[in-house]
């Protein structure tokens, strides 16, 4: 099969690419790399003159003036420039709605026009987009990554590129987008739970991890010295992603156990400086939430870490878990200081648990397997027209 992959920003499709390529498949992945963490993509749509130092000064000055990034435009004209080549594929997947960020009515004309010259187009439901954005203000979650802005309006600039998902506009491109795809699939719990009543939804099929990449040798230091706990802050995700509540339970754990733990804290890291910032850490903190884990989370599992992630029953009940392969991460700073405690003072199940999270890693999450998984699905789904 040909294979269009569009978009890019957790290593998704890498890792989905990566396990097509293994058997037999022609793939082809289009994304802009995601800013600062620079995944790799076949044909890149980075804006690259907008983003350059003098046409930068530029897009600031309109930016503060209209609320507008003209990078946005950019990507949209590279990738329409690029759309001659990208046809005659037998399934093209979308990252989201909005793959290319170009501004919305540019999107939906690019997308139609994939839509048209290729045979099946599907869309993953995987990040902050309207069916997901929709079920957080519905309260279909007992916690969800909008509830620092509800409680402190304050943080709309965090917020900036989330709330829209929740405008007409944004719905209607939805509904739009709905009649150009074949299906939606979820990637973790969190989208399964956001799709439950979409009639074009096809299931939920788990986030694709090259294992084969992340060994676990030299990655389990041993815990009879320090303890190491990671802390990654991307700060553009600052509140969406807890943070706040891991550096004031970081600073109870540093004033209880003092030298027993080092703590490192790394911020916004291009991906593969992330991979290696966390390589001596025992404990790595996450996100709080969420109820499954995204792609660092996984990753980081499969090298025998110990997560604080989403891990919530809904979770466990759906994998039929009876043993923690991470830790829950709740919105509670004194809950993750003990939950951290607990791991300090019994060392062991540190070793246990990150054995247990490799583990889970190779058996659900295997990209291989997964692979399988979405040939299947595109298999089995209808043409859209």
């Amino acid at each position: 099969m040909r294979i269009l992959l569009v978009g890019e920003y957790s290593r998704l499709h890498n890792s989905l690419k990566e396990g097509l390529l293994a058997l037999g498949h022609e793939v082809f992945l289009v994304g802009t790399g995601d800013g600062f963490k620079n995944f790799p993509v076949d044909h890149s749509i980075e804006a690259r003159f907008f983003k350059s130092p003098i046409p930068n000064l530029f897009r600031q000055a309109i930016f503060r003036l209209t609320k507008k990034d003209v990078a946005h435009w950019e990507y949209g004209f590279r990738f329409k420039k690029l759309l001659p080549e990208l046809k005659d594929f037998d399934v093209v997947q979308l990252i989201s709605e909005t793959p290319t960020f170009a501004p919305l009515d540019t999107e939906y004309r690019l997308l139609e026009t994939l839509a048209r010259q290729n045979k099946k187009m599907f869309c993953l439901c995987s990040g902050t987009d309207y069916s997901f954005m929709k079920a957080c203000i519905e309260g279909r979650y007992r916690y969800s990554l909008l509830d620092p802005y509800l409680n402190d309006k304050s943080l709309a600039h965090e917020y900036r590129y989330a709330l829209p998902y929740l405008s007409a506009r944004y719905k209607k491109h939805h509904e739009k987008v709905r009649n150009l795809v074949a299906g939606y699939i979820a990637t973790d719990m969190d989208y399964h739970i956001a799709m439950q009543d979409e009639p074009k939804y096809l299931g939920l099929i788990p986030n694709p991890v090259n294992i084969e990449n992340l060994s676990t040798d030299n990655h389990q230091p041993p815990t009879d010295n320090q303890i190491v706990i990671f802390h990654g802050i991307n700060r553009w995700n600052y509140h969406k992603k807890g943070n706040r509540f891991f550096e004031v339970a970081l600073d109870i754990i540093s004033q209880k156990y003092g030298d027993r733990v080092k703590i490192i804290t790394a911020e916004s890291l291009p991906y593969q400086e992330y991979m290696k910032a966390y390589h001596s850490c025992h404990i790595l903190l996450d996100q709080v939430y969420a109820y499954d884990q995204g792609y660092n989370a996984l990753e980081a599992m499969a090298r025998g870490k110990v997560v604080f992630t989403g891990a919530e029953k809904e979770f466990d009940d759906f994998y039929k878990l009876d043993e923690r392969v991470a830790v829950n991460a709740l919105p509670d700073a004194q809950a993750i200081a003990g939950e951290l405690s607990k791991l300090i003072e019994n060392p062991q199940e540190i070793l246990e648990m990150g054995r247990r999270a490799r583990e889970f890693v190779e058996r659900e999450h295997d990209f291989t397997k997964i692979t399988h998984k979405y040939l299947a699905t595109w298999r089995g789904a209808d043409t859209c027209r």
